[in-house]
């Protein structure tokens, strides 16, 4: 099972005690930890940097299509923890799907937890790239998942 979520409540409603504790995570569990996917590295994307903090980071805890208009999303942030738990697991866990697509010219890796929680890696000369990763809630997302997960399978 992944690890456990990370919620806000546990920090007194405290947005700075929170986005410190997340931006810990991040660092320790991802950017600085060594982290591999078919045993080559997965690195995180750090600039351009908003408030001090890598464009990898701002990813993984925020949702909107505007890169200057997303806000923060509270299901991404509690599991933040799970991005290294799928990556990890991706190869061996029965509940992670693993397929490759194409979107907007980059190959990318997909890991889809349980059909809830998608990791994204971009494929890289000699390493992966770290894109997003999101909870899967809205019905026609899970739905175009699905079909293209579907069309690689034998």
């Amino acid at each position: 099972m992944p690890p456990v979520l990370l919620p806000f409540s546990d920090y007194g409603g405290d947005w700075v005690a929170y986005e410190r504790a997340l931006v810990e995570v991040f660092h320790q569990d991802l950017a600085n930890a060594g982290l591999q996917f078919r045993r080559q590295n997965v690195s995180c994307k750090r600039m351009p940097e908003t408030d001090g903090q890598w464009f990898a980071f701002w990813h993984l805890i925020q949702e909107g299509r505007i890169e200057d208009d997303r806000t923060p999303d509270l299901r991404r942030c509690e599991r933040l923890l799970w991005v290294r738990w799928v990556i990890e697991n991706g190869e061996t866990h029965a509940n992670i799907d693993v397929w490759a697509n194409r979107h907007r010219g980059e190959r990318n890796i997909l890991l889809w937890f349980q059909e809830k929680y998608l990791v994204v890696l971009a494929q890289r000369n000699g390493y992966f790239l770290l894109k997003t990763a999101y909870c899967t809630e809205q019905s026609g997302r899970v739905r175009q998942l699905r079909k293209q997960r579907d069309a690689t399978r034998p």
